[in-house]
C-alpha cells in the first residue's frame, strides 16, 4: 500500500518479488517460503531510480533504505488477514520483535542511510509522506528507538 502511495506519486516503484524469480533456488516447505540466492540477486541487481520495496530489499545497493516497522501484533492480524499459516505468522512475529530486519540493515549500512518507520496504525499517505521526507533529506535518519521485545512469547 505503501509502495503504491509513492507510485501514485509520481515515484519509481519496484516490487522485490517482481525481480527474483531468476534467483530462486528451491522451496523451504517447513517455513512456506522461497529460498533465494541472495548474493547473486544483489550482485545482479541493476540500481533504480526511486524505490525498492519487500522485506528482502536491505540487501540490495542503495543510496537511502526504510525499514518499515509494525508492532508485533498488529503484523499478526495483517498475516492472518492474507491467509499466511499459523507457523509463519509467528515467525514473522517474533522476527519484528527481534527486529530481525533493522539489525540486517544497520550490520551493512551507514547509520547515515537508515531511517526506522514504525507503521502501526498510520495510513499509507501518511507513512509515504514520512519516507518521501528523508528521501529528500527533509528528515535525518534515525533508528533504534522501538523495543517490541515484550511481543516475544517465552516457551
Amino acid at each position: 500500500m505503501i509502495g503504491e502511495e509513492l507510485a501514485r506519486r509520481g515515484y519509481s516503484v519496484v516490487h522485490q518479488a517482481a525481480t527474483v524469480a531468476p534467483y530462486v533456488d528451491g522451496d523451504d516447505e517447513e517455513r512456506d517460503v522461497q529460498v533465494i540466492d541472495v548474493d547473486r540477486w544483489a550482485a545482479e541487481f541493476i540500481p533504480v531510480e526511486g524505490f525498492v520495496e519487500g522485506h528482502m530489499a536491505h540487501y540490495l545497493p542503495c543510496d537511502k533504505i526504510v525499514v518499515l516497522r509494525c508492532r508485533p501484533d498488529e503484523l499478526k492480524k495483517r498475516l492472518a488477514q492474507r491467509k499466511y499459516r499459523p507457523a509463519k505468522i509467528k515467525e514473522n512475529a517474533e522476527a519484528e520483535a527481534l527486529d530481525v530486519c533493522l539489525i540486517e540493515t544497520v550490520e551493512e549500512f551507514d547509520p547515515k542511510q537508515i531511517f526506522e518507520l514504525d507503521t502501526t496504525g498510520r495510513d499509507a499517505a501518511w507513512c509515504a509522506d514520512k519516507i518521501e521526507g528523508f528521501f529528500k533529506g527533509e528528515l535525518a535518519a534515525d533508528f533504534g528507538h522501538i523495543d517490541w521485545s515484550a511481543f516475544l512469547e517465552v516457551n
